[in-house]
């Protein structure tokens, strides 16, 4: 049995929760994000709820596990609560924090998960997993902000509200791990996007899927994708959905590009193929028929490049281009890239074929 007792966390403190608590877990668990990712929560929540929950809390220590409130290390006003399942078969743990929207944005997440992290492994608890759905970025950040890593994506994982299956991104944490933050090797735009003033870029999300999905399936840009085949729907509607969790975990940095003036979609740019090791990353992009001899492509380029080199160890961005794609060619050259090299029979081609590749790159200015 975990010993019940409270934790000092820097600026809250976690500790067994009170009947006093119930009203502000009811105000909290009525937020629409909670009810979006905790599918168990009821909808709507109300006190009885809240009241039930305090029960099972009260069975959770009982059966080895722990549930604490977390609160304002002054006032003790609740603000939120943290959970460590009882160990499984394996004697592995699983963390889970909710936080109030009137405590959000203030590091409280963090401070009481690692706080429970390192009190749980002081315990004897060997490893700690932090799972979350692959659309709850916030969650995702919380898990790296208290030293757990991504260790990829376990499909079908949970039941949704609305009776199908959602995968979770599992993040785990073992006791002689440091417990540092674990800092993302593409970090967001600053602000959240990159303009300037004609081209906006923006991350890819689930609303950009029908602009994604139609951007795609034109014929044209079909023709030049790797394999030259539409997208699925289903396929399209999964990357969108899917676009912040690559992105987090360093595999790639899916992009729209924008009408600084409208914010109309007018295309997609990619930083994928990221080797850190080799400091190298491969752009590639397709704009809507309407945005084109416009200088949009050549503008999210230049946008999506500058930031890579600032904010990212890499120095090696490359692109790769059919040899008989001129209006791509045309980009890369005002971009700043230089021909490199012609792969022979790189890509896949139609009925089995095989296509040439004509690669460009770009390298990070000298100090």
């Amino acid at each position: 049995m975990l010993p019940r007792q409270t934790i000092a966390a820097g600026p809250v403190v976690l500790r067994p929760p009170t009947g006093a608590d119930a009203g502000p877990i009811a105000r909290a668990c009525a937020d629409p994000q909670v009810a979006r990712f905790l599918p168990a929560v009821p909808v709507p929540y109300t006190l009885d709820d809240a009241l039930g929950h305090l029960r099972d809390a009260e069975r959770a220590w009982g059966a080895g596990g722990a549930s604490f409130a977390v609160a304002d290390a002054v006032t003790g006003a609740w603000l939120g609560g943290a959970g460590l399942t009882p160990p499984g078969a394996r004697g592995n743990g699983e963390v889970g924090c909710l936080v109030a929207p009137w405590a959000r944005g203030r590091g409280v997440a963090t401070a009481a998960v690692r706080a429970l992290a390192g009190w749980a492994f002081a315990h004897g608890v060997r490893r700690l997993e932090a799972p979350a759905d692959v659309e709850n970025l916030p969650g995702q950040r919380l898990a790296l902000s208290a030293g757990f890593r991504h260790e990829g994506v376990r499909r079908a994982a949970q039941a949704r509200r609305d009776g199908t299956r959602g995968d979770l991104v599992a993040f785990a944490r073992v006791h002689d791990d440091p417990g540092d933050p674990v800092r993302p090797f593409l970090p967001a735009f600053p602000g959240g996007a990159l303009c300037d003033g004609v081209v906006r870029l923006t991350p890819l999300t689930a609303a950009d899927t029908g602009g994604y999905h139609a951007l795609h399936g034109l014929p044209d840009v079909v023709r030049f994708s790797v394999p030259p085949e539409p997208p699925d729907p289903a396929e399209s509607a999964r990357r969108c959905r899917e676009a912040g969790m690559r992105w987090l975990a360093g595999e790639r940095a899916e992009i729209c590009v924008r009408d600084a003036a409208t914010d109309a979609f007018a295309g997609h740019i990619q930083l994928t193929s990221v080797i850190p090791l080799l400091g190298e990353a491969m752009t590639g992009y397709s704009t809507l028929p309407e945005f084109r001899g416009r200088g949009f492509a050549t503008r999210a380029v230049n946008l999506l490049v500058a930031w890579a080199f600032e904010h990212t160890p890499l120095a090696r961005i490359i692109a790769g281009t059919s040899p008989g794609n001129a209006a791509s060619h045309r980009v890369l050259e005002r971009a700043g890239f230089a021909r490199e090299a012609l792969l022979r029979g790189l890509l896949p081609g139609p009925d089995g074929s095989r296509l040439d590749d004509l690669r460009w790159c770009r390298l990070r200015p000298r100090a």
